[in-house]
C-alpha cells in the first residue's frame, strides 16, 4: 500500500518506538528488583506513536516539556539510555546529575526542559520558554505536554489566554490516556472533548488518533508552521492509552482487562512494522536486528547505572539555589 511518509521515516519511527517500549520494560524490571530504582515511576507504555510523530515534525533545537510521565519524551530527543536509566537509579552519571529521578529528567544540550511532578506546572513553564523563544527572536517551538488530569488545572486557562495574547510559539499537546491517575474524564469534567477548551481563546485546535504516528506527525507539523509563522499557540488533543498503571504501585481497579486489551490491539509499533513489512521498506530480519541493537542498549544502560557512583555529599544543595546577586542591564 502507499504512503504518505518514506522508508527512512517508519525505519526511524519503529527503532524510537522499541527503543523507547524496551527502555521502559526493562527500567520496570530492574525497579521491581529489590533497591534498584526509587521512588515514583510512570511508564509510557502505550503512548510511544506521540513521540514518534512529534519528533519527524519538528526540529532539534524545538523545546520539549512535559508531566513526569517523561523517560519516552526524554529519549525521543536523543537522551540516552545510560544517562536516563542512571538517573532512575539515582547515580551521579544521570541526566539530572541523580538528583531528580524518574520524574525530573532534564537535559538543556538535547533542549529537554522536564519533567515536572507537580501537575500541571510545566504548562506555565512552557509558555514561559515560548515566550524566551519569541524574545530571542529565534524560529523554535515549544512543545509542552501534559495529561488529561492537568487540563483540570486552573493554570491551564490562564496560559492559554496569555499564549494567544502574546501569539506565543507554543503547541499545547494534551495527551489523553483516559485517566488522570484513577479517575475517567468523565467523571471529573462536562467537557469531555478537552480540545474544545481551546475555544474559550479562540485558538485553533483538534483532535487527533494518537495511536499512530503518522496523524500525530500531521497535527504537529501543521501546528509548528502556524507558530513558525507567527500565528501563535495550538492545542492538539492526542488520544491515547498507557497499558500500564498510572505508576508501578497502581493496581488498575477503575479499568478491565477488556479495556486495556482492546487498545492493545491498536499497538502503534505493530502498525508500523506491519507497514514495513507491507511496503518493503523492512523484512522481519531486519526489523529483528533493530530489535537486537535496542536490546543491547537497554542492557547496557543498566550496566552504566548500576557500575556508576552515588552523587557525593557535597552536592545535596547544590543546583538548588541560584545567585541572587545577579545585577540586570538598566538598558
Amino acid at each position: 500500500m502507499a504512503t504518505k511518509f518514506s522508508k527512512e521515516t517508519y525505519l526511524y519511527w519503529y527503532e524510537l518506538m522499541q527503543m523507547i517500549r524496551q527502555f521502559e520494560l526493562k527500567a520496570e524490571e530492574m525497579y521491581k528488583m529489590a533497591g534498584k530504582i526509587r521512588g515514583f515511576f510512570h511508564a509510557y507504555i502505550g503512548q510511544e506513536a506521540i513521540a514518534a510523530g512529534c519528533m519527524t515534525a519538528t526540529g532539534p533545537e524545538d523545546p520539549f516539556i512535559t508531566a513526569y510521565r517523561d523517560h519516552g519524551l526524554g529519549l525521543a530527543k536523543g537522551m540516552s539510555a545510560n544517562s536516563c536509566m542512571a538517573e532512575l537509579y539515582g547515580k551521579a552519571t544521570g541526566c539530572s546529575k541523580g538528583k531528580g529521578g524518574s520524574m525530573h529528567f532534564f537535559s538543556t544540550e538535547h533542549h529537554f526542559f522536564g519533567g515536572h511532578g507537580i501537575v500541571g506546572a510545566q504548562i506555565g513553564t512552557g509558555a514561559g520558554l515560548a515566550f524566551a523563544e519569541k524574545y530571542k527572536g529565534t524560529q523554535n517551538v515549544v512543545l509542552c505536554f501534559f495529561g488529561d488530569g492537568a487540563s483540570r488545572q486552573g493554570i491551564l486557562h490562564e496560559t492559554f489566554n496569555l499564549a494567544m495574547l502574546w501569539k506565543l510559539p507554543v503547541i499545547f499537546i494534551c495527551e489523553n490516556n483516559n485517566y488522570a491517575m484513577g479517575t475517567s474524564v468523565e467523571r471529573t469534567s462536562n467537557v469531555v472533548d478537552i480540545y474544545k477548551l481551546a475555544d474559550a481563546y479562540e485558538m485553533p485546535a483538534d483532535m487527533v488518533d494518537g495511536m499512530t504516528p503518522e496523524a500525530v506527525h500531521e497535527s504537529v507539523a501543521r501546528a509548528v508552521k502556524r507558530a513558525r509563522e507567527g500565528d501563535g499557540p495550538t492545542l492538539l488533543e492526542l488520544k491515547t492509552y498507557r497499558y500500564k498503571g498510572h505508576s508501578i504501585s497502581d493496581p488498575q481497579k477503575y479499568r478491565s482487562k477488556e479495556e486495556v486489551d482492546e487498545y492493545k490491539n491498536q499497538d502503534p509499533i505493530n502498525k508500523v512494522k506491519t507497514t514495513i513489512l507491507e511496503n518493503s521498506y523492512g523484512s522481519e530480519a531486519d526489523l529483528a536486528a533493530i530489535d537486537a541493537r535496542i536490546a543491547a542498549v537497554v542492557e547496557e544502560s543498566v550496566k552504566f547505572a548500576e557500575e556508576s557512583p552515588w552523587p557525593d555529599d557535597s552536592e545535596l544543595l547544590k543546583d538548588v539555589y541560584m545567585d541572587t546577586n545577579y545585577v540586570f542591564d538598566e538598558d
